[in-house]
Formats: structure tokens, C-alpha cells, sequence
């Protein structure tokens, strides 16, 4: 069986490439699904992309990873700065999550700097735009310890 991984991206995160892209970068949305769908293909890896900009249907997806994914990889946007629901989600299922932000969170806005995420997540990525979920994927895959991932 392969080992999937299901990445999720939250509010806002449809408008990549376009969106302030100063602060966002200019990769779209289908680039980064692309990249981190061939780079978990080097590692042996399946990815489930998905995007919403509303919390319940985020929410349904972590729900549905449970007992089938290995982990996830999750950029929530701003859901991570206000969304317990989210935080609740995750700890229920019980897989590691690596979260993913774009920008780097400690040189914006105060409200930004806290995420209600980070005490569920194995770790956080923030700074490196779209490389960052490649790096989320480099670190999951070492956390469960997937053959061909970096030592």
C-alpha cells in the first residue's frame, strides 16, 4: 500500500498567483499541487490536494483522513490564527500534521504570530512560499520514517 498524504489548503489560498504576490509569491495554486505531487512521487508518496475557504468542509477532510492517510500537511491560512474547530479536528484523528504557511508569520501582523495549529502539529513551516510544502513533505515523510526521505 502506498502511503498517502493529504494536503489542505484554507481561505483565500484559490487566489495564489494573484493574491498579493509580494507577500504570496506568484505560483498558483496547480503549481504547488504539482510540485508537491512529484515530489511525493520521488518519495513513494500518494497526495490528496484539496482547497476550501470554508472551515466546515476543511474539517470534513481531516475527518475523512482518519484510517487511511498517514498524515497531513495543512496551510489553513487565516482558520490557523482563529479556528479551534480546526485544532479539535486534528487531534481527534490522531496523524501527524506538519502546517504550512507561505509567509513568514513573525514579520506580520501580531494577530498572525499565534496558531491555534502549532501545539497539534509535529512542526511548522513558514517563510519559503510554495517551497515550504515541499519541505513539509521531506519532514513528514522522515517523521513516519518513509523510505528515500532525507536522515
Amino acid at each position: 500500500m502506498v502511503p498517502t498524504i493529504v494536503v489542505l489548503n484554507g481561505p483565500n489560498l484559490n487566489l495564489l498567483g494573484t493574491r498579493e504576490p509580494k507577500i504570496y509569491g506568484s505560483d498558483t495554486l496547480a503549481d504547488i499541487e504539482r510540485q508537491v505531487a512529484a515530489h511525493g512521487k520521488t518519495l513513494g508518496l500518494a497526495i490528496e490536494f484539496h482547497q476550501s475557504n470554508n472551515e466546515g468542509v476543511l474539517i470534513d477532510w481531516i475527518h475523512a483522513a482518519r484510517g487511511r492517510a498517514q498524515g497531513l500537511i495543512m496551510n489553513a491560512g487565516a482558520y490557523s490564527h482563529t479556528s479551534i474547530a480546526l485544532r479539535d479536528a486534528v487531534s481527534a484523528i490522531e496523524l501527524p500534521l506538519v502546517e504550512v504557511h507561505l509567509s513568514n508569520l513573525a514579520k506580520r501582523e501580531s494577530f498572525r504570530h499565534h496558531s491555534h495549529l502549532a501545539p497539534v502539529a509535529i512542526g511548522t513551516i513558514c517563510g519559503f512560499g510554495a517551497f515550504g510544502y515541499l519541505l513539509a513533505i521531506d519532514a513528514l515523510a522522515h517523521h513516519l520514517n518513509i523510505k528515500g526521505s532525507t536522515s
